[in-house]
């Protein structure tokens, strides 16, 4: 049997609140807007930026989230090209990666970044051998819609009942659900246990070392 394990990557795999917030921050001050409160944009990650930025900002025009949005993607980019960006891999993560791969498991990620953002992130801890389909705001609408989940048992030749969706967020349990995968959380992200539960996790884990316990009892 072919098991799927795909993993959110902002929250789940990495830890880049500080990055996130900083381009935030940047990209309201160039704007002249008041900057936005750090807890609503830890609520966000996971989104794809133009729902990220219509969810912090509702009230605003049409031109001034298309400003924000610009103005996130270049201090986001002058950042990861100046060597300034904070995304560590939360601990114990690369354990869990590497013992799933040698069980058998196909890997792959949905995330609400940018291709060329998880590439950097893969690359740069030496992670990208490992999976083996990984799908990005680029190419599909923003979770929780399911479409990524779909590619990814599409690519991969998987059915629902054999996969899982690993992530820290509602958005991610919620996508799982409307894929009919199964939908894990973990709980050293940016969600609350309790909305990850409501929002269909069968089980939510407090470490990456429980979460192995788990997929590979």
């Amino acid at each position: 049997m072919t098991r799927l394990a795909v993993f959110d990557c902002d929250g789940t795999l990495v830890d880049g609140q500080a990055s996130i917030c900083a381009a935030m921050n940047k990209a309201f001050a160039a704007a002249a807007l008041p900057l936005p409160d750090r807890r609503e944009v830890r609520r966000i990650v996971g989104l794809s930026l133009p729902q990220a930025v219509s969810k912090l900002i509702p009230e605003a025009s049409d031109t001034t989230r298309r400003e924000i949005i610009e103005n996130y993607k270049q201090s986001f980019r002058a950042a990861r090209e100046a060597g300034e960006l904070t995304q560590e891999l939360f601990a114990g993560v690369r354990d869990i990666i590497v013992k799933l791969h040698a069980a058998g498991w196909l890997l792959g990620i949905a995330t609400g970044m940018s291709r060329r953002g998880l590439d950097h992130v893969l690359e740069s801890h030496g992670l990208t051998p490992f999976f083996v389909t990984l799908q990005t705001a680029d190419d599909h609408p923003s979770k929780p819609n399911p479409a990524m989940l779909e590619a990814a048992l599409f690519e991969t030749a998987s059915d629902p009942q054999d996969a899982v969706m690993i992530g820290d967020t509602a958005y991610d349990m919620q996508m799982a659900v409307d894929a009919r995968v199964r939908a894990i959380g973990v709980d050293w992200g940016y969600h609350h246990v309790a909305e990850l539960r409501q929002a269909g996790a069968v089980f939510v884990a407090a470490s990456p070392a429980e979460l192995g316990e788990y997929l590979l009892r």
